[in-house]
């Protein structure tokens, strides 16, 4: 009967260090989650609807980040942007590319939302006066609905408050 018990302890521990080391590999590693479909490789991706779109490598767009509480652009990302804006005029093929406004957990669903938007919105107005066309840019705010990095302090908080790039054709 003890050995059966000590199996079965071994077993749950087992289990439970399997289940923490996948958990741990869902978690995006800061600075490389930067954009859709790091790959190389296109691929495609049911829309919720049934239908699948295709998406485009660009994993060589960065992530803009952000202070908590503000959707100004911090000076450490404008040379991002800068490399970012080259690439969207360089690379047509592209087309829209969607600028996609998060924020960290706290506040109100309805001022995440906001606040994703105006972060989007500030990414779109920095891009154009980079020389980027505005035709080519739509925003989209997830508020706090896709952080980047599951967790409830700012080690956490400070990679969920970003704009990630994405593009469907």
């Amino acid at each position: 009967m003890e050995r059966r018990f000590n199996a079965l302890v071994v077993a749950t521990a087992v289990f439970a260090m399997m289940f923490v080391l996948a958990r741990c590999q869902q978690t995006k590693p800061p600075g490389t989650g930067d954009s859709t479909a790091g790959s190389g490789e296109d691929f495609g991706v049911d829309d919720g609807e049934g239908v699948v779109v295709e998406t485009i490598d660009i994993s060589d767009m960065k992530t803009i980040y952000f202070d908590f509480d503000r959707a100004t652009i911090r000076m450490d990302q404008r040379a991002s942007l800068t490399t970012d804006a080259e690439i969207i005029n360089q690379r047509k093929e592209l087309g829209v590319v969607t600028l996609q406004g998060n924020c960290d957990e706290r506040g109100s669903e309805e001022y995440n939302l906001a606040l994703g938007e105006r972060r989007a919105s500030s990414v779109k107005q920095y891009l154009v006066d980079l020389g980027v066309p505005a035709s080519r840019l739509r925003t989209v705010s997830f508020g706090e609905s896709k952080p980047a990095v599951a967790g409830h302090d700012e080690s956490a908080w400070k990679w969920n408050r970003r704009v990630d790039f994405a593009v469907n054709r």
